[in-house]
């Protein structure tokens, strides 16, 4: 599929809405749109923790991901069935496999939790953290775009991706934590008095 963008101004969302992939438009405050939204900031974010030191399995990993989020935003604005439904690449159980793998890898290399983790430690821990509570805010948009339009078909695997990537952030952040031995754990009630 080859994109191209002769302009990046259209002016067509000064009237508060943005178009889908098949044409129709909607409010920009559409929950879809805030799902979309929140995908794309996602995969900024991770875009960030690539400038972070990273295990190397994770740093070779990272920009694959970032591709899938691509992938899954065109899914998102393609409802199944469309005009363009031979152009769009759905997000596939494999790619949710391949993040079930890479969870079972990434925890191979963690201490134990011995308490919640505070988000921090590193600066790629940080930035994974900060990935990880972005992509759980996609997860619950979706949730809620999905209540506001049931008759849509939904890949179910959109679901999926999105609960094993925020997921796979926290197990990472944790690797690049010294595989958790940097992590910064709660106390609980330690500021009381």
């Amino acid at each position: 599929m080859t994109i191209r963008l002769d302009r990046i101004t259209t002016r067509t969302g000064d009237s508060g809405t943005t178009g889908l992939a098949d044409g129709r438009r909607v409010a920009k405050d559409h929950p879809l749109i805030a799902v979309i939204g929140a995908v794309d900031e996602a995969n900024s974010l991770l875009g960030v923790a690539r400038l972070a030191t990273l295990p190397p399995a994770v740093a070779e990993i990272l920009p694959g991901i970032q591709n899938d989020l691509f992938d899954l935003g065109g899914d998102l604005a393609t409802p199944e069935g469309g005009p363009h439904e031979s152009r769009i690449p759905r997000i596939t159980g494999v790619q949710v496999e391949r993040l079930d793998a890479w969870l079972a890898v990434a925890n191979d290399h963690l201490e134990p939790l011995r308490s919640f983790v505070i988000p921090g430690g590193s600066p790629a821990a940080a930035w994974l953290h900060l990935a990880r509570t972005v992509v759980r805010r996609a997860e619950r948009d979706l949730v809620a775009a999905q209540a506001v339009d049931p008759e849509r078909a939904w890949n179910p695997h959109l679901l999926h991706y999105l609960n094993r990537l925020s997921d796979l952030c926290f197990v990472w952040a944790r690797w690049a934590n010294d595989s958790g031995r940097a992590d910064v754990l709660w106390s609980p009630g330690a500021r009381r008095n």
